[in-house]
């Protein structure tokens, strides 16, 4: 079992038919401990955070910058681990954007050691619990050894059915926007697409994230509040949660505060409160009369 009383990351069923239901409503923590009516607490389908604070975490410590990086994969298996526990569907990490090549030379060398040999040592326990590992970004500018071990976890984890992880590694938000409309723009030339096709829904299918439902949770760790580049389109709607926990330290109260904090929150989308209240007092209604 978990802190939280949940199941831990082993104990999971793939039962699909049961994630809707059990990811919409759960008992909060303190309504089981104290036994108290609760409201229940409603959960994100996709979660994306930026991990960020590594190196101050190090500094801190009076570490250097790398060793900071390294305990922030503890931090890593904890937000799998809290996510598949929670039934979340989707988890997308932001390890390395486009802009981090900037970084000193030293640091990006061993921050691409530190994902290689992360792929090597987590794609087991990854697989073992049934986790859907994706790499989302440009591939190109990584050697071809780490091309190569990335594409052996995605294939190793591909027909599973738990958690789908994603790791965004050289990955920005307008280059994948770019890259989407050139995909478009090469369409229409061939004759394959009409201009007049191009609308959200054709955008969206071309972009690094087709398929998945758009995050609903946006994590930043370490202070800073902004969006970095990261899943600009995709973001339009989603709860932004800002902390100045270092990603280090993110742990399972932090992470449990952040779900908290998006449970709160009534999500509008153009409407008035009173029509989103409405709505989901009928749908109440209507799950206790089945």
């Amino acid at each position: 079992m978990t802190q939280n009383g949940l199941p831990s990351l082993r104990c999971l069923s793939s039962d699909r038919l049961l994630v809707g239901l059990y990811r919409t409503f759960i008992v909060s923590k303190a309504g089981k401990e104290t036994g108290d009516a609760k409201a229940p607490l409603q959960l994100p389908r996709h979660i994306a955070i930026i991990m960020d604070g590594n190196g101050r975490w190090a500094q801190q410590q009076g570490l250097p910058r790398h060793a900071g990086h390294r305990a922030g994969v503890k931090s890593v298996r904890n937000a799998v681990e809290q996510s598949a526990s929670h039934h979340i569907e989707v988890l997308t990490l932001f390890a390395f954007s486009s802009e981090n090549w900037k970084r000193p030379k030293r640091e990006v060398g061993l921050l691409m050691e530190l994902f290689f040999t992360a792929l090597h040592r987590e794609v087991k326990r990854l697989d073992r619990n049934k986790v859907v590992l994706k790499v989302i970004g440009d591939r190109t500018a990584f050697s071809e050894k780490l091309q190569k071990r990335i594409l052996q976890a995605e294939e190793k984890t591909a027909g599973n059915s738990g958690l789908i992880l994603q790791i965004a590694a050289n990955y920005g938000g307008r280059w994948d926007i770019t890259e989407a409309a050139r995909a478009l723009a090469g369409r229409v030339a061939r004759g394959e697409l009409d201009l007049q096709q191009i609308d959200e829904e054709a955008i969206n299918g071309a972009l690094s994230f087709a398929g998945l439902p758009d995050p609903d949770l946006f994590i930043r760790t370490g202070g800073d509040q902004r969006l970095s580049n990261f899943m600009l389109w995709q973001s339009a709607y989603a709860e932004l949660y800002f902390t100045d926990t270092l990603w280090p330290d993110f742990d399972t109260e932090a992470f449990d505060q952040a779900l908290t904090a998006f449970s709160s929150r009534q999500r509008r989308y153009g409407k008035t409160g009173e029509q989103v209240t409405e709505a989901a007092n009928r749908s109440v209604i209507l799950e206790s009369e089945v």
